[in-house]
């Protein structure tokens, strides 16, 4: 099995005239601390892919995403971290940006793809690798079962049990993994879809569960879809760094954040509440995004 470094991040809490107002208390898990780069769920839904890929002889990592995906920065990262390769497919005309710099130093080969073709990726890569013995297919935003296995260990690392626990979600995997971990503890869990019509999610979060638990998904907080946003959300969550010091974006856990404090506004939850959101890090996203703010 790989040596990885230990992966863990610090819960703080989050103080603010509202909360108190309404009785709360609200938590972070500081994800986005784990690395600069293999941020927040990336890492924890990569280690065990890449374990996987290991064991199996494969040594060339690849994988898909956006010309501004989190994903993709972290699989050419953790490729160089851990003596792999990389290759990364993204969707779209070809372009040059902060993202795809960054992938290009840390050794990642590009592919850019019409989004036609793209919306086959098993094909992709069998086009390219398929006679090639040591790739190894890794899915858009990490979305896998193994993925899901490395966000439950997030659980043991939980300061307390909490009656709310709220994530954002692309693919279902990290919320899957969560749920997983906290099995049948009596915490209900938030899932804010980052994309327009998200409804979809339940199926894909229900594929990776080990048992049959409760969560509430909701799918109203997605300003316009997937990298969408809004003046409204940027200026919450300008609001929100300025006065917690956090670092938020808008493509997941501006989102996600945004429908927590809604939902306070709205008493959702009872006075003495504890609750704790999930920052799955991701911040990179914010340098493709300058221009909405």
């Amino acid at each position: 099995m790989i040596e990885f470094d230990e992966i863990s991040s610090p819960v703080e809490q989050i103080h603010d005239d509202l909360f108190d107002a309404k009785g709360l208390k609200v938590f972070i898990k500081r994800d986005d601390m784990i690395h600069t780069f293999i941020s927040g769920n990336k890492w924890r839904k990569l280690k065990y892919v890449l374990c996987d890929a290991r064991q199996n002889g494969r040594n060339h990592l690849v994988t898909f995403g956006g010309a501004f995906s989190n994903h993709v920065i972290a699989t050419a990262a953790a490729a160089a971290k851990f003596g792999f390769t990389s290759t990364g497919f993204v969707r779209g005309e070809e372009v040059t940006n902060d993202t795809l710099f960054l992938c290009r130093l840390h050794g990642m080969q590009l592919i850019f793809t019409d989004r036609e073709s793209y919306r086959d990726k098993p094909a992709l890569f069998e086009k390219h690798f398929g006679g090639d013995s040591k790739a190894y297919f890794i899915d858009e935003g990490g979305a896998s079962a193994l993925g899901a296995r490395g966000c439950a260990e997030m659980v043991a690392e939980f300061p307390n049990v909490y009656d709310h626990i709220f994530c954002a979600a692309g693919t279902g995997t990290t919320a899957a993994g969560i749920l997983n971990g906290l099995k049948d503890l009596p915490t209900q869990i938030h899932v804010v879809s980052a994309l327009k019509g998200g409804e979809f999610l339940k199926d894909d979060i229900d594929g990776y569960l080990e048992g049959k638990y409760r969560y509430e998904l909701h799918t109203d907080y997605h300003f316009g879809g997937y990298a969408k946003t809004t003046l409204e959300l940027t200026d919450f969550i300008k609001s929100f760094i300025e006065r917690t010091g956090i670092l938020i974006e808008p493509v997941y856990t501006g989102k996600m954040m945004y429908a927590f404090y809604d939902m306070v506004k709205r008493d959702t939850f009872a006075p003495e509440s504890s609750i704790l959101a999930i920052h799955t890090g991701g911040l990179i996203g914010l340098l493709g995004m300058r221009d909405k703010f």
